[in-house]
């Protein structure tokens, strides 16, 4: 049993695009499936998909590659973890890696990036950076 489920699966993520995989596959949770769907939304992945029924749902996220052969997401840092939750407010966010990057936060309004907290004034726990 996994107890960090958010880091499992940018983990995921990161090694199935070091290996050139097509796509992975996690556990289901609402909560992936909002990440996920962030993440498509940035451009960092191509498409989603939730597979199976009930207790064996999975999510299947297929990845995106650049003209070159090479994964589009090159970092990824964990910010929040289980053992020590990190809260940003507004005015505490700040753009990552001078604007060529994403942090991703669970706040009251949803999952959103850094640019769209700081537009809706609403701050929240910071999940990861992504570039």
């Amino acid at each position: 049993m996994v107890n960090d489920t958010i880091g499992d699966f940018i983990v995921r993520l990161t090694n199935a695009g070091a290996i050139k995989k097509a796509s992975v596959s996690v556990p289901y949770s609402a909560f992936k499936m909002a990440v996920a769907e962030k993440l498509k939304d940035m451009g960092l992945v191509r498409d989603i998909e939730k597979k199976g029924k009930k207790v064996r749902k999975t999510l299947d996220v297929v990845l995106k590659y650049n003209e070159a052969g090479k994964h589009v997401i090159s970092g990824v840092k964990r910010i929040s973890k289980p053992g020590r939750r990190m809260y940003k407010s507004v005015h505490e966010i700040i753009p990552v890696r001078y604007g060529h990057g994403a942090l991703v936060l669970s706040t009251p309004k949803g999952v959103l990036t850094d640019k769209e907290a700081r537009k809706a004034k609403v701050g929240g726990e910071a999940l990861f950076e992504i570039w």
